[in-house]
């Protein structure tokens, strides 16, 4: 092998002096040509700006022109790179800690439009029906098409309290409707950790600096409430129409379900950025089952959760296809002047698989269902007859009291269990497969 290794090496050199010696004129001139490239772009630049400062049809304002050069040049790039200016990078950092105002809506461009990648969990948006996948074309009547992703957020803002008509298209809807939101201050709680039955729910809306902490106490919380992890049967971690959020969070999330192994690797254009980040001792499942609920609203930090859970096989992904946002971007500063977002790696699973454009593909996939009414949760549990509802039926003799309460309990579970199957068909089918797994393991 050092063998095969120094020949390469000494053929590599060898060439490369070769070239050398006949063409360092040409690599020069070609530099040299390449930089007199620039500089004469760079002076068109200053030419049409001058330009548009003299002959445009009404006076221009410098500072806004030259932003809107800069916000060109980054979203010509990618969907995801941007120029901030000093008041939305403020509000960007604000935003990551939990608390702003607004609609409560996640949106990208694609081909020039509006694109919600997912409603947050009890804001505005999400009480009026907006949907992960939805097309913002119109803003109180103005067409959003041709503005940048900054204009198109910046006319969504207003004062708290204020209403918003956006006009909506949706896959598989004939004609564009309108939504009417009434604007308010968005609390976020990044996750919140509920039982049902012996199961422990853990809903994550986003990865913001609060996310690991609230996992952590809320799972202490509900296995004390349980009365010890020898009462709980398994975990179900939700992230739908999670958009993500902070890598470091949705590393340290992932990383309280895994012992060992890598979480992540992030691979620049220069190698040495690289990064790969392996998981730390402790799981606080301590090895139960776990169920992760995604689909197509979750993104970017949720994936990267998803796909160390599923390429560790750590946890049983259901529900639709991810996002597919498989870019890491990076805040740099700019001193005074705000700031930029610029896509710097693409994250790959611990498998060597990028989720970009592709997303995390679920391992059972489950459609939600429409929510139904009172009436036909009432009707199903009325529906579900047994001997003992029929007129005359035998009474079991050898039943004890104990055995009473349980069947008891039975039937108000199956109840309790029709009502969430009614309201959320994923969330419930996430549970029985909890319960088929603890059945199957002999718990």
């Amino acid at each position: 092998m050092n063998k095969y290794w120094m020949a390469a090496i000494g053929g590599t050199f060898a060439g490369v002096i070769g070239v050398s010696q006949f063409a360092a004129p040409l690599v020069a001139q070609e530099t040299e040509s390449s930089a007199t490239t620039t500089y004469e772009q760079l002076d068109l630049f200053g030419d049409i700006f001058e330009r548009i400062r003299s002959a445009y049809v009404e006076e221009v304002d410098d500072e806004e022109l030259i932003r809107a050069a800069i916000n060109g040049m980054l979203t010509s790039l990618d969907p995801h790179s941007s120029y901030l200016p000093p008041e939305a990078f403020e509000e960007m950092q604000f935003d990551t800690r939990g608390e702003f105002g607004g609609l409560g809506i996640e949106v990208t461009q694609e081909d020039g439009w509006v694109l919600v990648v997912s409603p947050m969990d009890g804001t505005p948006a999400y009480e009026a029906g907006v949907e992960a996948g939805d097309f913002i074309t119109h803003v109180d009547g103005e067409p959003t098409l041709g503005l940048t992703l900054n204009e198109a957020v910046d006319m969504m803002r207003g004062p708290v309290g204020s209403e918003i008509t956006i006009t909506i298209v949706r896959e598989l809807t004939d004609d564009p409707f309108d939504v009417v939101i009434v604007r308010d201050i968005i609390k976020l709680t990044a996750a919140s950790v509920r039982s049902e039955g012996k199961t422990i729910v853990m809903r994550v809306t986003t990865f913001n600096e609060q996310t690991t902490t609230n996992l952590v106490d809320g799972i202490t919380a509900e296995i004390e409430a349980l009365g010890g992890i020898e009462n709980v049967d398994g975990f179900v971690l939700d992230m739908r129409n999670n958009p993500g959020g902070l890598l470091s969070e949705a590393i340290s999330v992932s990383d309280l379900f895994l012992n060992e192994g890598e979480i992540v690797s992030t691979r620049s254009r220069d190698a040495r950025n690289s990064n790969r980040v392996n998981a730390t001792p402790g799981d606080i499942t301590q090895g139960l089952p776990i169920v992760v609920l995604i689909n197509g609203g979750s993104a970017s930090a949720s994936e990267i959760v998803a796909g160390a859970l599923q390429d560790h096989e750590r946890g049983i992904i259901v529900g639709t296809k991810s996002f597919g946002k498989g870019s890491v971007q990076t805040i740099m500063p700019m001193g005074s002047n705000g700031a930029m977002r610029l896509t710097t790696a693409r994250y790959y699973t611990p498998s060597g698989r990028s989720i970009q454009l592709l997303g995390v593909a679920p391992d059972i996939i489950v459609e939600q269902r429409p929510a139904q009414t009172e009436e036909e949760v009432e009707e199903q549990i009325q529906a579900r007859r047994t001997e003992a509802d029929l007129r005359g039926s035998l009474s079991n003799d050898s039943l004890t009291e104990d055995q009473r309460a349980v069947l008891e309990a039975e039937r108000l579970a199956f109840e309790e269990l029709t009502k969430l199957r009614a309201n959320d068909y994923q969330l419930a089918y996430g549970l029985d497969l909890i319960i088929g797994l603890t059945v199957l393991s002999g718990r």
